[in-house]
C-alpha cells in the first residue's frame, strides 16, 4: 500500500496494517504497518508476522450462531431475514462467555511473540490524546468481520477508530465538491421494520443538506437518481445482506445487487459521492462491492442490527457529524454511545465499521457546512454588527480609554526597539542639576531658587558669542530681576521665557506665575502640558485662551513659540486652514477634538496634538545636553561650540529636588528604559523637535482615521471573528485560528503605528474576541436544538 496515503486532517495519524494473503488457519507471514502524519509522504513501516488463530475463526462462528439465534428469541425488529438455526438451549451466560473468549483470544493473537515488537513501536510512535486512523486492510472476509475494536491497543489510544480497506486500493477519479451537500435516501422493503425514525432524523438535516428521498424506488428510477449529477451522500435503509457480494430489497418485489447498478454508482462516485451509508444488516458484502468501484468510504453494519441500535446509531452518527466532527470521530462516539442498550441488545457496538479507501481523505461534513448559506450569513453580520456598535458605544463613552493609552504606550516602546532615530541635532539643552546648583552656591552667587541673576548674566554672555538663533529659559524668572538682566531680556530678541497660565487645580498656583516684566509679549509662551492620568504626556498643548485672572495671559506654548522663531528664518510662516488647522510651511498640525483614536471624552480644550516621540534609547537623549557650569567655565569642546551656530538652545532643570516638574512619558513602564520619570525642558524638547522634524525633515505627524474609519475597522475585525467561530469547529483549531489573528490584527496596528498612524487595537481585539463567543454559542444552541429534535420521542 503506498505510504502516501493519508487520513480526516492535517494532525491526524495514519496506521495502515496490512495482513497480507494469509488467514487465520495457515498464518500470517507478511504483515506491514504503515505509521505516519496524514498527507505524508515519508510513513515509517514496520515489518513482522502473526501466527495462525484457528481457534479465533471457530469461536466466531458460534458466536454468529448464538447471535443470530438470540433475535430469533427474542422477536426483534431486524433489517435482514436471518436464517433459522438449531441452537435454541443455550443462555445469554453462553452468550457472554463467548464473547469474553472471543476478545481473549483476539487479545492472546496479537500479544504474540512475533508481533509484539510492531505493537511496542506503534506505541512508542503514537499519543494518546491525538486522533489515529487504524486501518486493518485485508481481503479476508472472516477477518473483515472480527471486532477489532476489543484489541486492549484501543483501550490505550481512546482516540483512534478503527476502519477496514482493501488489500490493492486505486485511487478514484477526480471528485466535484458541491456548494451544498447532497443527499441520496433509498428506503427500500421495510415489511417487518421502521425506518420511518431513519427518514425523520434525515430530514432533521434539511437547512444543511439537500435530500431527495426514494421510497421503495423501481429499480430504474433508483438507476436515473445515480446518473444525475452530485450525490455526495448515499444512504440505504431496509433489508440488505451480504450474499452474492452485497443484496438490497429495493422495494417489497425486486432484489437486487449492487453489480446490478455498477455502471451507475461509477457514475456516481465519479460526480463527488464520497460516502455511502448502508443503515441496514449484514453490509460488508456491500462494502466489498462498492470497494471494487473506488468509492472513498463505506459505512455498514457487520451483522444483523436490530431496528432501535440502527436508530440510535443513525442519531449520535448524524448528531455528531453534521456539527463538523470527523468522519472517524463521528462514527466513534456514536459507535460507543450504543453502549448504552447492550444490555438489551448485546454486541451493539460491535456492528458498526467505516471502510476506508486509504488514497483519499475521509469526507467531512465541515467541507460543505462551511459554504455559507443566507441564515448564516445574517447570523454572523448581525452579530458583528451588534457587537460592533456595543464596543463603539462602550468606546464612545471612554470606557476603554485607559486600555488604548496603555496599548498606546506599548507601540511607542516597541517602536523604539526596532526604529531607531538620531538626537535632534538643531537643539542643545543647557541642564541645571544638583552639581549646578552646589556650583553657585560654592561661587558665592545669590541664589532664586535654581538659577541665579549672576549665573543668568554670565550663561547668557556666554552663549551670545556662539551665535544660537534662538534661546529658551525653560525656568520661571518672575518677580525682581537685577537691572542688566532686565535690560538684556528686552532688547534680545532671540530670548523667550515661560510662565504659567491660572489652573482650578489646588497646587498653590491657581492664579498661575508670571513672566518676567517688561518682555515682549512676542517672546513669552506658557510651559503648561496636558497630562493624561498618572501624569503621563503624550498630547501637545500648543494654543490656550488663558482665564481673565491668569498672571500668565500669554496664548502660544514656549515650544511653539520657538520652533515658530527658528523656521522663520527657515522661510516657513504659520498660517490657519479654512478648516481653522494650524499650518507651518506646507505641514498642517490637525487638531485633537474630544473623540480623537483612543481619546474618548477628553478634555480637548486649547489646540492639542499628538506628540511622537523620538525613537531613541532614552528620552532624555533628544538632543545634545551640556551642563551649567560646564559653560560657565567654558569646558564645552570645540566640536559642539562650531555646532552651536543657529541652534536652539533650551536651558531648564534637570535638579529632582528643586522642581515639581518631572513628567512621565509612555516610555515609563518600560522597563529596559528605566525612566519612571523625565525634566520637562526634555519633554519640551521632544515637542519641539517634533515640529521642527515635520516641517523641515518630513518626519511624519502622528495621524488617525476619521470615525467612521475607526467603525468600518472594528467591524472588519468583529466579522472576521464571527466567520472563524464560525469556519472552525474543533477546539484546537479554532484556539489556533484566534491566536493567529490576534497576532495578526497586533501587527497590523503596530505595522501602522510605525508608520505614524494610530488605529484602533484593543476595540478590534475586544470586538473580535466577543463575535467569536457569540457566534459559537449561538451555534451550540443550534446544536443543542438539533439534539434535541434528534432526541424526540419516538413513541
Amino acid at each position: 500500500m503506498s505510504s502516501k496515503t493519508f487520513c480526516q486532517s492535517v494532525m491526524s495519524k495514519l496506521v495502515v496494517l496490512n495482513l497480507g494473503t494469509g488467514d487465520l488457519h495457515k498464518g500470517f507471514p507478511d504483515v506491514t504497518v504503515q505509521l505516519g502524519l496524514t498527507n505524508d509522504p515519508y510513513a515509517m513501516e514496520f515489518r513482522g508476522s502473526l501466527p495462525a488463530a484457528p481457534e479465533i475463526s471457530q469461536i466466531y462462528r458460534n458466536w454468529q450462531i448464538l447471535y443470530s439465534a438470540l433475535y430469533r428469541r427474542y422477536g426483534w425488529w431486524i433489517r435482514l431475514e436471518i436464517e433459522d438455526s438449531d441452537r435454541t438451549n443455550f443462555s445469554e451466560v453462553e452468550f457472554n462467555d463467548l464473547c469474553q473468549q472471543l476478545s481473549s483470544k483476539i487479545n492472546i493473537w496479537l500479544n504474540s511473540d512475533r508481533f509484539r515488537k510492531i505493537d511496542q513501536k506503534l506505541r512508542t510512535q503514537l499519543n494518546p490524546h491525538e486522533e489515529i486512523c487504524f486501518i486493518i486492510a485485508t481481503s479476508d472476509n472472516l477477518l473483515r468481520r472480527l471486532p477489532w475494536h476489543l484489541w486492549n491497543f484501543f483501550d490505550d489510544y481512546p482516540n483512534a477508530e478503527v476502519a477496514l480497506s482493501p488489500l490493492e486500493p486505486q485511487r478514484p477519479n477526480k471528485v466535484y465538491n458541491q456548494e451544498k451537500i447532497k443527499i441520496l435516501a433509498i428506503f427500500g422493503n421495510h415489511q417487518g421494520i421502521d425506518i420511518s425514525k431513519d427518514k425523520y432524523l434525515l430530514e432533521s438535516l434539511s437547512n444543511q443538506a439537500q435530500i431527495n428521498f426514494l421510497i421503495e424506488p423501481q429499480r430504474k428510477d433508483l438507476s436515473n437518481e445515480l446518473w444525475s449529477k452530485g450525490w455526495n451522500i448515499l444512504f440505504f435503509a431496509g433489508h440488505s445482506s451480504s450474499q452474492k457480494r452485497g443484496v438490497l430489497q429495493i422495494n417489497q418485489t425486486t432484489t437486487i445487487t449492487l453489480d446490478n447498478l455498477k455502471y451507475g454508482l461509477k457514475k456516481a462516485i465519479e460526480n463527488g459521492l464520497h460516502l455511502a451509508i448502508f443503515n441496514s444488516c449484514d453490509g460488508l458484502g456491500l462494502a466489498e462491492a462498492l470497494e471494487d468501484l473506488h468509492i472513498p468510504q463505506v459505512i455498514v453494519m457487520r451483522e444483523p442490527i436490530p431496528d432501535l441500535v440502527a436508530q440510535e446509531f443513525l442519531k449520535h452518527f448524524l448528531g455528531e457529524f453534521s456539527s463538523g466532527q470527523s468522519l472517524y470521530s463521528a462514527l466513534r462516539e456514536a459507535r460507543k454511545r450504543l453502549e448504552g442498550i447492550e444490555d438489551e441488545y448485546p454486541c451493539a457496538t460491535w456492528l458498526p465499521v467505516i471502510c476506508q479507501n486509504p488514497l483519499t481523505a475521509p469526507m467531512t461534513w465541515q467541507l460543505h457546512r462551511k459554504m455559507f448559506t443566507t441564515k448564516r450569513i445574517l447570523v454572523i453580520l448581525l452579530t458583528s454588527l451588534l457587537v460592533t456598535s456595543l464596543v463603539i458605544g462602550v468606546r464612545y463613552w471612554g470606557y476603554l480609554q485607559t486600555s488604548e493609552l496603555q496599548a498606546f504606550d506599548h507601540f511607542m516602546q516597541l517602536r523604539s526597539h526596532f526604529v531607531t532615530e538620531k538626537p535632534d541635532e538643531r537643539i542643545l539643552i543647557i541642564t541645571i542639576d544638583e552639581a549646578d546648583i552646589q556650583y553657585q552656591i560654592n561661587k558665592g552667587m545669590q541664589m532664586r531658587w535654581s538659577l541665579s541673576d549672576q549665573a543668568l548674566a554670565q550663561l547668557l554672555e556666554k552663549l551670545n558669542k556662539y551665535q544660537p538663533r534662538t534661546i529658551g529659559l525653560d525656568i520661571y524668572r518672575d518677580g525682581i530681576v537685577n537691572p542688566n538682566l532686565t535690560t538684556r531680556f528686552q532688547k534680545d530678541n532671540r530670548l523667550f521665557f515661560v510662565c504659567k497660565v491660572a489652573t482650578t487645580d489646588d497646587d498653590g498656583d491657581s492664579d498661575g506665575i508670571p513672566p518676567p516684566s517688561k518682555v515682549s509679549r512676542e517672546r513669552l509662551s506658557f510651559s503648561d502640558f496636558v497630562a493624561d492620568n498618572e501624569d503621563i504626556a503624550r498630547r501637545q498643548l500648543l494654543h490656550l485662551t488663558p482665564v481673565p485672572t491668569s498672571l500668565c495671559t500669554t496664548e502660544y506654548a514656549f515650544n511653539l513659540q520657538l520652533a515658530l522663531h527658528y523656521l522663520d528664518k527657515e522661510g516657513k510662516t504659520s498660517s490657519v486652514t479654512k478648516s481653522g488647522y494650524l499650518q507651518i510651511g506646507d505641514i498642517v498640525f490637525e487638531q485633537l477634538n474630544e473623540h480623537t483614536s483612543g481619546y474618548q471624552k477628553v478634555d480637548a480644550s486649547g489646540y492639542q496634538i499628538l506628540l511622537n516621540y523620538r525613537s531613541l534609547s532614552s528620552v532624555e537623549k533628544i538632543a545634545e545636553q551640556v551642563s551649567l557650569r560646564d559653560v560657565l567655565d567654558e569646558k564645552i569642546p570645540l566640536e559642539s561650540i562650531q555646532l552651536l551656530k543657529d541652534r536652539i538652545v533650551m536651558i531648564g532643570l534637570s535638579a529632582p529636588t528643586n522642581t515639581n516638574d518631572y513628567w512621565k512619558t509612555p516610555f515609563s513602564s518600560d522597563a529596559k528604559l528605566k525612566q519612571k520619570q523625565i525634566p520637562g525642558v526634555f519633554v519640551q524638547a521632544q515637542m519641539l523637535s517634533q515640529i521642527l522634524s515635520a516641517v523641515l525633515d518630513r518626519r511624519s505627524l502622528l495621524w488617525w482615521w476619521s470615525g467612521w474609519m475607526e467603525a468600518l475597522w472594528i467591524w472588519g475585525w468583529s466579522l472576521l471573528g464571527g466567520i472563524t467561530a464560525w469556519y472552525y469547529s474543533k477546539p484546537l483549531h479554532l484556539g489556533l485560528a484566534v491566536i493567529i489573528t490576534l497576532l495578526t490584527v497586533f501587527g497590523l496596528c503596530f505595522g501602522i503605528f510605525a508608520l505614524a498612524g494610530w488605529v484602533p487595537f484593543i476595540p478590534s481585539v475586544l470586538a473580535l474576541l466577543t463575535t467569536q463567543v457569540m457566534v459559537i454559542l449561538w451555534f451550540r444552541r443550534s446544536q443543542l436544538r438539533k439534539i434535541k429534535q434528534l432526541n424526540f420521542d419516538r413513541d
